[in-house]
């Protein structure tokens, strides 16, 4: 999986608020992978890194996936290909949101 060319359809774009929660700001695009169900049995949720601007579709690279340990979902990243992140780069890139879950990144 990790490896992967992926598209992913972007409905928080970097810069927008979260939806039910306009405190939260998404510092990275933010999205979902059409026809891909995650473990909620809705589609595949997607954060975008190595992009400076708000997008609205993308295709990239898997480079993660966010395993949470108290949800029933995963989390994919994905960064234009070629990019390389460490553990600790996509956990500050993501702590915005993931602060409220026990997770662990599998690169």
């Amino acid at each position: 999986m990790i490896g992967r060319t992926v598209t992913v359809a972007v409905d928080r774009p970097l810069g927008s608020a979260h939806p039910e929660y306009p405190d939260l700001i998404y510092p990275v695009n933010y999205g979902f992978v059409p026809s891909v169900l995650g473990g909620d049995g809705e589609e595949q949720d997607a954060y975008i890194l190595g992009v400076d601007r708000p997008l609205e579709r993308f295709t990239g690279q898997l480079i993660a996936r966010i395993r949470r340990l108290d949800d029933v979902e995963d989390k994919w990243v994905v960064a234009p290909e070629g990019s390389r992140f460490t553990k600790e780069q996509i956990a500050a890139a993501v702590d915005f949101q993931e602060r409220f879950f026990q997770s662990e990144i599998e690169l």
